[in-house]
């Protein structure tokens, strides 16, 4: 059903939304007509993954987070149906063999031949900025030998914000670069820091070509810090009001919810170390939000990241064991 489904939808949906958003392609040319290849795109919105496919004469299968496959009732049904009619392949993120499962899903796209579409941010940019690249993608393009072919897309985030179920008219644009050969690191699948320098390298192609801003700091970082933030403003409203109310004093409950001689509104504050490293439980990343462009040389000792696939963490464990 899947390879039919792909082009029915394509064939149907396709001629209504090239006249509502009028999509533009440059560099359509590097996408090679046989062949496997990987995607690597920027990440702005959830419509990113319709038009792309769309503007491409070859099929594209995207890596998918497992939730689109998960949902329940009839919408998360039929959510599920069209993600696999069309072909996608679900992502589990959570990391370990389940991830690493998801990988080799990937891998298995690549080898027939076929294009895989994969966002190297993990997760849709919350500002429409460029955000560090976790290392999934160079782990891909290494143990598949494809070339990488960076993809920007443009005005997305234009069409379909974050928390936006319903699209806007807008132009969209979709660059597309030269195809990035790294053979020259055959073999190094497994150093993790020639999976960072080849994922650094790709990444500051994608903001060469989108010209977006670039950030040296995980998006889903920043999307949990924004979370806490909007979670500490509630609770302080809420416990502002009460105390308006009752006249009782709140402070000893707002000590409890955000630790001794906290307000909500330092709550934040103090989930950072003073060297910006982010102060949390487990090995999450930590990143100093400089808007640097990404190091493509790859000099750099950084710490790798628990990624897009899990490989990121497993490839750590292995370079300690050696």
């Amino acid at each position: 059903m899947t390879v039919w489904f792909y082009w029915v939808v394509k064939t149907t949906l396709g001629p209504v939304l090239r006249s509502l958003f009028r999509p533009w392609v440059r560099g359509g040319e590097y996408v090679p007509t046989t062949g496997g290849a990987i995607l690597a795109s920027n990440h702005l919105s959830f419509s990113d993954s319709i038009f792309l496919p769309l503007m491409l004469k070859r099929r594209l299968t995207f890596l998918a987070k497992m939730e689109y496959f998960t949902g329940t009732g009839v919408k998360g049904r039929a959510k599920a149906l069209f993600f696999k009619g069309v072909g996608q392949l679900p992502v589990d993120r959570s990391g370990g063999k389940a991830s690493e499962a998801s990988l080799r899903s990937g891998l298995r796209v690549l080898r027939r031949g076929d294009l895989l579409g994969i966002y190297p941010e993990g997760t849709r940019s919350p500002d429409a900025r460029l955000y560090r690249g976790k290392v999934g993608v160079a782990k891909m393009a290494l143990e598949s030998r494809v070339p990488v072919i960076p993809v920007a897309m443009i005005g997305t985030e234009k069409v379909q914000p974050i928390g936006r179920k319903l699209p806007s008219i807008h132009r969209v644009g979709i660059v597309i670069g030269r195809p990035m050969d790294f053979s020259r690191y055959d073999g190094m699948a497994d150093d993790r820091h020639v999976l960072r320098s080849v994922t650094d390298e790709i990444m500051y192609e994608l903001m060469r070509l989108s010209g977006q801003e670039y950030v040296d700091e995980y998006a889903a970082v920043v999307k949990e810090r924004l979370a806490a933030e909007k979670r500490a403003r509630v609770v302080g409203d809420v416990l502002g009001t009460v105390e308006r109310i009752t006249g009782r004093d709140t402070s000893r409950l707002s000590e409890r919810l955000f630790g001794d001689d906290l307000s909500p509104g330092d709550y934040t504050a103090a989930r950072e170390d003073d060297d910006g490293t982010w102060d949390e439980a487990g090995d999450s990343p930590a990143g100093d939000g400089v808007q640097e462009a990404p190091d493509p040389v790859g000099d750099e000792d950084r710490d790798a990241d628990p990624g897009e696939l899990g490989t990121d963490q497993q490839t750590d464990q292995q370079t300690d064991r050696g």
